[in-house]
C-alpha cells in the first residue's frame, strides 16, 4: 500500500510540475523572472539530490562488501564477476549500435530547420580526449575517506571488492566487522525511507524548474530529435526486456517492471541515476534477488551499465554530423562504437557525462564540437529518458545475474504466465 500511495504521489508531482512550469513559462514578465522562479524550484531538487548522495557511499560500501562477505569464497565472487560483466559488455554493445541504426534509419539531424553554430564556437562543454592510463588509475582509491567523501561509487566498489574478500579469509575474527555492516546498512535503508517521502514534491520542482525556463514549445522545435531518440529507447526498452525474459522468464520481467516503477519515475523527473539507488536496492530485494547479488551487480552497473547514455551518445553524435551534412562511412560508425565502448566507461560521477563524452568524441571525426549547442537546450528532456532507462538496464542485469548464480538456486522462481 505505502509503494503504491508513494507511486500515485510521484505521478501527481509530475502532472502538477508540467502544470506548473507551463504556468511560470507563459505568465512570467520576463525570461529572467522565469529563471529565478526556476531556480527557487531548484532548491527542493537539490535538496533531495544531496540527500540522496548523503546515502550512496555508506550504503554502497556496506551491501557490497557484506555481499562478497556472504558468497563465502573467492571463486564465487570470481563467477559473478565474469557473469555481470558479460552480461554488461553485451548490453553496451547492443545499446551503442542500436542508437546508430536508429539515428540512420530515422535521420533527425537531415534537413534540420535550426540554425547551425558556426564550426569554430565553444560549445562550453569540457573536451578532454579518453586517457587509459588516467582512467585506470583513478579507478583505485587514494583513501576510501576520500572516495567517500566525493562519492566515487567505482572506487569504493574497488575498495569493497578488496574487504569483502578480506573478510571472507579472515572467518570468525570478522564476525563483528560484518554484524556492524548490516546494522549500518539497515541504518541507510531507514534513512532512505525518510528521504523518500519528499520524493513526489522533489519531482514537482525537478519538472517545473525545467519547463518554466524552456517552455513547451521547446519539445516541438527539437520534435524530431527528441522523438526519435525517445522511439530508439522504446526500442532499447524491448531488447533489454526480451533478453531478460530469455533468462528469467517473461512472468518475472513482468514483476520486474512493476517492482521498479518507483526508482524508474524518480530517476525519469529528477533526471539523475543516483535519485533511484537506494529505492531501486529495495525493489530488487522485493523482487527477490538475493542482497549479495543486487549489492554486487548495482554498484557496478551505475558504472559501467548505462545503456541509456550511450546509447544517447552515438544517436545524438551522428545527429550533429547529419546537421551539418557530414557523411560517415560504415567504417568510421564501427570506429565510433569502439571509441565510446570505451570512452564511456571512464566518465561516471562526471556532471553531464554524457555530453563530456561526446564532445571528446566530434573530433575524431571532424565533426564541430560546436554542434553541441544545437542539443544543449534539450538535453534535460533527454537526459531524463536515458538515465531512467539507466535503471531498466541495471534491473534487468541483476535479476538475469541472480538467475544465472549456481549458488542462488532460489532466487527468481518461475512466475506463471
Amino acid at each position: 500500500m505505502k509503494t503504491n500511495k508513494l507511486t500515485r504521489n510521484i505521478l501527481i508531482g509530475l502532472v502538477l510540475g508540467l502544470l506548473t512550469g507551463w504556468l511560470i513559462n507563459v505568465y512570467a514578465e520576463t525570461p529572467d523572472a522565469a529563471k529565478s522562479a526556476a531556480g527557487y524550484l531548484n532548491i527542493v531538487t537539490e535538496v533531495f539530490l544531496r540527500l540522496i548522495k548523503m546515502i550512496i557511499a555508506p550504503l554502497v560500501l556496506s551491501t557490497l562488501t557484506l555481499g562478497i562477505a556472504h558468497m563465502g569464497g573467492g571463486g564465487a565472487v570470481g563467477r559473478t564477476f565474469v557473469r555481470t560483466m558479460a552480461w554488461f559488455i553485451t548490453a553496451s554493445i547492443i545499446s551503442l549500435a542500436l542508437g546508430i541504426f536508429m539515428v540512420n534509419m530515422l535521420e533527425p539531424g537531415v534537413g534540420v530547420g535550426l540554425p547551425l553554430p558556426d564550426v569554430g564556437t565553444a560549445s562550453g562543454v569540457a573536451n578532454k580526449a579518453f586517457d587509459l592510463k588516467d582512467f585506470i588509475t583513478h579507478i583505485v582509491p587514494k583513501s576510501i575517506f576520500e572516495s567517500m567523501a566525493t562519492n566515487e561509487v567505482l572506487q569504493i566498489v574497488v575498495f569493497s571488492l578488496f574487504a569483502g574478500i578480506g573478510l571472507i579469509s579472515i572467518g570468525e575474527q570478522g564476525q563483528p566487522i560484518i554484524r556492524g555492516l548490516d546494522a549500518l546498512m539497515h541504518l541507510m535503508l531507514r534513512i532512505t525511507g525518510y528521504v523518500m517521502q519528499i520524493a513526489p514534491l522533489a519531482v514537482f520542482a525537478a519538472v517545473a524548474s525545467s519547463i518554466a525556463v524552456e517552455g513547451l514549445s521547446i519539445i516541438i522545435v527539437f520534435g524530431r530529435f527528441i522523438g526519435g531518440f525517445y522511439l530508439a529507447l522504446g526500442v532499447l526498452w524491448l531488447v533489454l526486456l526480451g533478453a531478460g525474459s530469455a533468462v528469467v522468464g517473461f512472468g518475472n520481467i513482468r514483476r520486474l517492471i512493476t517492482e521498479i516503477r518507483e526508482p524508474f519515475l524518480i530517476t525519469f523527473a529528477t533526471a539523475s541515476s543516483e535519485a533511484s539507488y537506494p529505492k531501486l536496492l529495495e525493489s530488487l530485494d522485493r523482487f527477490g534477488v538475493p542482497n549479495r547479488i543486487s549489492s554486487f551487480v548495482i554498484p557496478l552497473g551505475y558504472s559501467f551499465n548505462l545503456d541509456g547514455s550511450m546509447m544517447y551518445c552515438a544517436f545524438a553524435s551522428i545527429f550533429i554530423a547529419q546537421a551539418y551534412g557530414i557523411d560517415l562511412s560504415l567504417g568510421q560508425e564501427f570506429a565510433m562504437l569502439g571509441l565510446l565502448m570505451i570512452t564511456s566507461k571512464g566518465i561516471a560521477g562526471v556532471p553531464r557525462a554524457s555530453l563530456v563524452v561526446i564532445a571528446a568524441t566530434l573530433p575524431y571525426f571532424n565533426i564541430p564540437e560546436a554542434g553541441l549547442l544545437l542539443i544543449l537546450a534539450v538535453d534535460h528532456f533527454l537526459d531524463m529518458g536515458r538515465s531512467a532507462t539507466n535503471v531498466i538496464g541495471n534491473a534487468v542485469a541483476t535479476a538475469v545475474v541472480a538467475k544465472w548464480d549456481a549458488e542462488a538456486p532460489e532466487a527468481l522462481p518461475q512466475v506463471a504466465e
